[in-house]
């Protein structure tokens, strides 16, 4: 076995006891998947730090594969992100106290990064398997989007791959939101390791609808 996965999470952010994210991605640390070892790693839930922690670990694992989770409460599926932006807007400050407002990722770098996974692939293979799941449009402007944008800069005309994945509250963080959607910790983990295995040993996507008309 050669192949190296990067799957990371976040720490809590926003008041939050936890993340989903990261207990999500935790589960997974170890696992073999079509061929792969899982390496999980936690990010702080800050604009910068975040990606140099996200760098560090690309330098020193070298992943075939690099997968990037985040909450993103409210959401009612995991969201398979189609589209990084080349801007930090944040709605709150991060967990340092940074708040940048229409701030560039990457000083002159690209408006924005397509994720190079199989996304429509593995969005049907979540269906299939009874997970909710969709195709996102936006992956937002806070720290998630710094960290899916800054990963596929680094990775940008090399052989790996890479993308990031939004998950809903977990039941416990729902019940202080009320109204807000929420899915489980067996069914969001067993939704990540479908997603990785699709990734894995998807050899093209898929042309099935997934765009939408807002």
């Amino acid at each position: 076995m050669n192949k190296i996965v990067l799957l990371t999470g976040f720490e809590p952010f926003g008041g939050e006891s936890l993340n989903p994210s990261w207990e999500a991605a935790r589960r997974l640390d170890g696992v073999e998947l079509a061929g792969a070892r899982v390496h999980a790693r936690q990010l702080p839930c800050e604009f910068g730090a975040a990606l140099a922690a996200l760098r560090w670990e690309l330098d020193a694992l070298r992943p075939t594969l690099a997968v990037a989770v985040g909450q993103a409460g409210g959401r009612a599926e995991l969201s398979l992100e189609r589209v990084a932006i080349n801007i930090d807007d944040a709605r709150i400050p991060d967990n340092a106290g940074r708040q940048p407002i229409d701030r560039p990722i990457v000083a002159g770098g690209p408006a924005a990064y397509f994720s190079t996974l199989p996304i429509k692939a593995q969005t049907a293979a979540l269906r299939r398997a009874g997970i909710p799941a969709a195709v996102s449009q936006s992956a937002g402007t806070f720290v998630c989007n710094h960290v899916f944008y800054g990963l596929m800069h680094a990775l940008a005309g090399g052989p790996a791959r890479g993308g990031f994945i939004h998950i809903p509250y977990l039941p416990e963080q729902a019940a202080a939101h009320p109204g807000a959607p929420s899915m489980s910790l067996d069914t969001i983990s067993a939704g990540l390791t479908l997603a990785l295995e699709t990734a894995l040993t998807a050899t093209t996507d898929i042309a099935e609808t997934g765009g939408t008309t807002h």
